[in-house]
């Protein structure tokens, strides 16, 4: 049985490793967990034991087949009650993280299918992340970062690099969300700024913003 700590772990490295990082080092999942280098060491170690990672002092962690089924599955179960929270029970898509994240460790693998069933098999939650299906497939789509549009470029926003509930709260602010259309007029090549413009409104986004908006060409 793994423990609701032990997931929150594995869930952390497998993030950590989606980002770039073959092995992820300690010091990296103690600043994701807000802990101690000292207490991620002995999870991991435990992670090791049980088989769900690949732990070499110095060296960082990876997840071994069975950890990555377990994160996958994580994964699965949050990104599915973000959709159910955002779209039967009318959460903001800026508060449901946080309730997900509550609701993934339930072990009900029956609930978890008939919430598959009934929100008509999702592929993407209310971020733009894909769901993996019941077998851990992903669906990925072809997006880029808006900062890497070029002017003239009619964008449709497909995800968020950023979920935290600053950034959603500014983006429902300036009316952008999943699906929302926007073409990118101007350039800033002295801070990398970008104007862009929404339904024949026009205003200029940071770098850092278009940095973690993700968007497909139309």
């Amino acid at each position: 049985m793994v423990t609701l700590t032990e997931e929150n772990y594995i869930k952390a490295i497998y993030h950590l490793g989606k980002q770039g990082e073959n092995n992820v080092s300690t010091n990296a999942i103690a600043k994701e967990m807000e802990t101690k280098a000292s207490s991620v060491s002995d999870m991991v170690k435990k992670l090791s034991e049980k088989g769900y990672a690949d732990y070499k002092k110095y060296q960082g962690v990876t997840l071994t087949k069975e950890g990555k089924l377990i994160a996958v599955n994580i994964v699965r179960k949050h990104r599915l009650w973000e959709v159910f929270l955002s779209e039967k029970l009318n959460f903001s898509w800026d508060e449901i993280h946080d309730v997900a994240e509550q609701l993934e460790h339930i072990k009900s693998d029956k609930l978890i299918k008939q919430l598959d069933a009934f929100l008509d098999y999702p592929s993407h939650d209310p971020h733009g992340d894909p769901i993996p299906d019941e077998n851990g497939r992903i669906q990925s789509i072809d997006k880029i970062l808006l900062s890497q549009a070029q002017v003239n470029n009619i964008c449709i926003c497909v995800g968020v690099k950023d979920s935290s509930s600053e950034f959603l709260k500014y983006l429902d602010k300036h009316c952008i969300a999943l699906g929302t259309e926007l073409k990118v007029t101007n350039k800033e090549p002295f801070d990398n700024s970008i104007t862009i413009t929404i339904n024949h409104s026009e205003f200029i986004i940071s770098n850092i913003i278009a940095n973690n908006l993700f968007v497909k060409l139309a």
